[in-house]
Parts: C-alpha cells; structure tokens; sequence
C-alpha cells in the first residue's frame, strides 16, 4: 500500500515550494500511514508514502542508486509478481541485486534494459524514476491499470499523483470542471473515459502507457497491447492452459510474509480463488480464513431478479463446510452505508458507484482489523465472458455500451439551456466506437469478432470502474486487496480463446467452470453467475429519498447549476426507466449518485466553467 505524487520543473525553484509539497505528501496519507519521505531539489520533487506491511528496500525511501556517479530515484505504488523470473534475467545481464525488493528491482532494471524492463515485469505498478543527472524523468503505469497514475502537463511543468486530490494540493492547479466534465459525469458516469480525469488540466496516465518528461517536453507512448492472432489450442489444451495461468497468478499474488485471506461470495471467481489459496496455505501447514459481506435484514427482503437469481449465503456455506475453511460474516448496516456514501466520494475523488462503493469500503475496514492482505474475484467477468451482455444477443448487439444504455434518461436530468443542440447520443456513440475501432480482430467478422469488441469495451471501460473502486475504497483500511484474474498473461490467451470455449456447455463461463471442476463442490461450480452482493432492504431507499428531500429544499445547491430540480424531485416518487449502469445502480443507487455528485461539488469548492 503506497503512494506516489511529485513536480518536476524546468521553471521555477521547487525547493523554495516545500510546505505545498508537505501537503501534496498528507493529502496521501491514506495510502501510506507508516512512511512519508520526499526528495526534493530545484528540478524535482519526488514524494512516497508506504505502508510498513509493503516490502522495503534496504535503505531509506525514495530509494535511488548511484550508477556512473549520476544518481537516479525511484518511487512506487505496486509489487511484481514474478520477482524470481526478473532477478534471473538481470543476473544473466551482469545486474547485481542487493535485495529482493521491487524498488531495486525496478531501478536496476530500468538501468540494466531501459524501457525494455516493462516486457519482463508482472505485477501492478504505478512508478517514477527521476535521472537527476540527465534531468529526466520516466513513468510508467501496469498493463491492465490496477494501480492509478494521474498528471498533468500545464505551465511547462509536470505534476503527478496516485490520486487526484495529491495535484489538488498544487498551486499549479485548480478544482475547476467544465461542460466536458459534466457530460463525463451525467453521460458516462460512474465510468470514466480513459485518460480522463474530469477536473480541467488533469488527465490520467492509461493502462500499459509509459512516457518521460525532460527539457524536451512530455512524450507519452503505449508499450502493450493485445493482439489477435488464430486460437489453435484444442478445448482439452485450453482448459488445462486456463487452469495454469489461474492457478499460477493466484499462487503468485498468494506470496506474502503477512498473513493472507480471501474475500468469499460463494460465487465462481472468489470460491475459485478461495479454493486455491487454500490448497496453498494447506501445504504449509496452515489453514485460510474468508471473509464474506451481508447486509442487515437481507435475507428478509431479498428479491430474486434476472441478475441476482438467488441469495449468496448458502453458497458461502457450502463452501464453508466442504474446503474446511473459516469464514466471517460482516453485516453492514444501512445507515452506515449511508453515511460512507461520502467517505467513497473522498477516496474516488469523484461521484462512484453509490453503495457499491461505499459496502466495499465498508468491507474492507472490518477485514482490514484482522488482516493486511486480501484476495479477490474482480475482473474475472470481462475476462471470460460472465456479463449478461456477452451472451444476451439483444444487449450484444447495441451499438452502445451494454452496461449503460440509459442515454435518453440521463441527458434528460442536465438542464436544457447547457445542453442546448449538443448531441448527447453521438457524444457516447464516438466514445464506444473509437474503442470498438481500436479492438485487435483478425480479418473477417464473425461472432468471435464482436465477443473480442465487448472484451475490448469490458476491459477498458467497464473493468476500470471496478479497478478504480477496488484500489481506493481498500485504502482506510491499509488493506491490500489483490485481484488474481486482472493478469496480462490471462487477458492475452482468453482473449483469443473462441467463443464456443468461452460458454461451455451454455453456462457463463463455462471454460472457467470446467477449468476447476476438480477444485469447488457442484453446487459452487454451476451455480449461475450473482454480481457483488448489494442491500435489498428498503430502508436504503427510504434514506436516500429523505436525503434527496433535503438537497432539494437547499436552493443555493451546486448541483442545480447544471442538473434540472423537477428530475431530482421525481425521483422522490419514481422508478428510473432503466438501470443507471451496470446490474447493479437502479433507482437507489442513482438519488445516491446524485446526492454524490452534489457534495463533490462542495467538499472540493469546485468552480463550474460553463
């Protein structure tokens, strides 16, 4: 658990800026309790806060290594995975190692291949290195985008920070959004457009991009990608590979000198990921513990539905009882969902998912008092094929997201003289064709074709906002929730697999499921797919509308300046018309949007630039 932030100027004396830079540090403090260090000079302001559980070089932080008399530092958020692999190969280059650390390894290998280390790297990362001697800097962020990077490029000066509130701290910067940044909020939202980072002069590094910053300007640049190449492998040969590569991210991401645990639903991913780690733990000697979230009166008011078929618990207990492991429940309370409704806002630095977020952090500040490492299924979804869209022919054929297909309804709620002829369908439709653009496919279309556009569309979309809520809500709680399924080497095979191996047997992911069949109980391994669990009880909705009620009679509400107040008003009385996005945001969960949106406003002082 760490952070990174920092300034690099070829303009002004950064040394003379140390109080804003000691401010950028605390703004991060959440990420990174136990360690808070900067360097600093004229040029560059490196800034890394960590958590003592984070395993450390030998030495003080930022760490930085001396090489042709010319000094270089490095700060980190992440961990590589395959440590051993990558000090083999720079060995075999003449590279020597003092430690097993990922700081060294990451700067020794920078120095040993230059760029070329981040085809030999696995792991989730957001990194810094600053050649003091060159006056350069290079940054670079993981393939799949676990771990956040955010910038900006204004005033000929770079600024960067593992969240946006750390280039909030800078003078260089101001909590201003524009018209762009409304129609991200309304039209996208709770997404977010890659490399955008809604406030205005702030964008955010992509996924598998990496770029320096010299005298010479910003230079930015993808270093992965996946391609589209023939499948070959037999489904017997598939299914084996698929159970190698699962077995092996989880057996990487399970090596930890604390003690570790999983996050158990009782669904396919966690029960998968719970039954490996297990089986590891066994052979030590040792036995896991899970750890599983309800909600108050749950059960009573749950209601089956097409995407929730059937309650987690009893899954969760057979789980419990055939692998021989402990489990603890955590119930959240409603009104503790509530009033963390906010506390999510603070850690995104944007409006999210409403109580999907706020249970999750919720979640992980009671594991978080037991343990400092965690486990989870997110992102196995996307992967394999588990979304309704994937499979519905109806949803698979829109033109549009799949997860979010309520555009009528939401530039409905944005006040008509700011919305004026400005095309709000169109402003999606670009958006989700230049990814399908972008999509490796092979030359033809067939079914295959469109599957690898709706992996495209998941990954970079869709997965993001899991990605983003999983690594900020985790914070608090200094708990590393590790995500085994979000593994370059799975995306690469699975996203040529076909798709008639994707959907075995007719089931959601079905190669997945017969990939473990030897692993989980029957029940577990069939059982149809259940998002995130999330409150059926009617007292949520009872909460948000007294909330709503209350906003609505504050007329000075920063919300109202580009939001209509009769829509607001029907949804103290009305269902919305479709799912706001996902499976998961209906008409709860978009007043808690809402109620989101407006205290961003305020708790940021945000100035509206229409």
């Amino acid at each position: 658990m760490s952070a990174i932030a920092g300034e690099i100027s070829f303009t002004s004396s950064l040394n003379k800026r140390l109080e804003e830079f000691e401010e950028m540090k605390k703004s991060l403090l959440h990420r990174g309790k136990d360690i808070q260090v900067s360097y600093i000079n004229s040029n560059a302001a490196i800034i890394q806060n960590s958590n003592e559980a984070t395993e450390l070089p030998v030495g003080p932080l930022p760490y930085c290594v001396t090489a042709d008399e010319k000094k270089y530092i490095i700060a980190l958020d992440g961990m590589l995975f395959n440590k051993k692999q990558t000090i083999e190969i720079l060995r075999n280059r003449g590279c020597v190692l003092n430690s097993y650390s990922d700081y060294e390894i990451i700067l020794k290998g920078y120095l040993t291949l230059g760029e070329n280390i981040l085809s030999v790297i696995n792991g989730v990362y957001a990194f810094v290195i600053w050649d003091n001697a060159n006056k350069r800097l290079f940054f670079a962020r993981d393939r799949l985008g676990v771990k956040p990077f955010f910038y900006s490029n204004i005033n000929s000066n770079f600024i960067f920070a593992s969240e946006i509130k750390g280039l909030l701290e800078s003078t260089e910067i101001k909590a201003e959004i524009d018209f762009n940044s409304i129609m991200e909020i309304i039209l996208i939202g709770p997404g977010r457009t890659l490399g955008c980072g809604v406030f205005k002069n702030i964008e955010e590094l992509k996924p598998a991009y990496c770029g320096t910053f010299s005298q010479d300007g910003l230079k930015i640049h993808k270093y992965w990608s996946v391609k589209a190449q023939e499948h070959i492998d037999s489904f017997e040969e598939t299914v084996e590979k698929v159970n190698f590569l699962v077995t092996d991210s989880i057996t990487q991401q399970a090596q930890s000198y604390v003690p570790i645990c999983t996050m158990l639903s009782g669904g396919l991913d966690s029960s998968i990921i719970t039954a490996v780690t297990s089986r590891i733990l066994n052979e030590k000697g040792k036995s896991l513990k899970t750890f599983s979230v309800t909600y108050t009166d749950n059960d009573k008011y749950f209601k089956e539905n097409r995407f929730q078929p059937e309650s987690d618990s009893k899954y969760i207990e057979i789980m419990k009882n055939k692998m021989d492991i402990e489990n603890e429940i955590i119930e959240i309370k409603t009104e503790d969902l509530i009033k963390a409704n906010y506390d999510a806002v603070d850690l995104r630095d944007l409006p999210g998912m409403a109580d999907v977020d706020s249970a999750l952090l919720l979640f992980c500040n009671e594991i978080g008092k037991q343990f400092s490492v965690t486990l989870s299924g997110e992102c196995s979804d996307e992967i394999f094929g588990g979304y309704p869209w994937y499979r519905d022919p109806k949803l698979n054929s829109i033109q549009s997201f799949p997860w979010a297909h309520s555009v009528d309804y939401r530039k409905s709620l944005i006040i008509d003289d700011i919305l004026g002829d400005f095309n709000a369908e169109d402003y999606v439709y670009q958006k989700y064709i230049s990814t399908v653009n972008e999509t490796p496919k092979l030359f033809g279309f067939d079914a295959d074709e469109r599957k690898k556009e709706l992996m495209k569309l998941n990954l970079d979309w869709f997965m993001m906002t899991l990605v983003d809520r999983t690594d900020r809500m985790c914070q608090p709680a200094s708990l590393d929730v590790r995500v085994p399924f979000c593994d370059y080497r799975i995306v690469e095979y699975l996203y040529n697999v076909k798709w008639e191996y994707k959907d075995y047997k007719g089931y959601e992911k079905g190669l997945l499921r017969e990939a473990f069949k030897d692993y989980l109980p029957e029940e577990v391994l069939w059982r149809k797919k259940s998002p995130f669990p999330k409150t059926h009880n009617p007292l949520y909705l009872e909460l948000v509308r007294k909330e709503l009620s209350e906003l609505l009679e504050d007329e000075a509400a920063p919300i109202f300046k580009f939001i209509k107040k009769e829509k607001l008003e029907d949804l103290l009385s009305q269902e919305i018309p479709q799912n706001f996005y996902g499976q998961l945001m209906t008409t709860p969960q978009t007043i808690a949007y809402m109620l989101q949106i407006n205290y961003w406003l305020n708790k940021y002082i945000i100035d509206i630039k229409l």
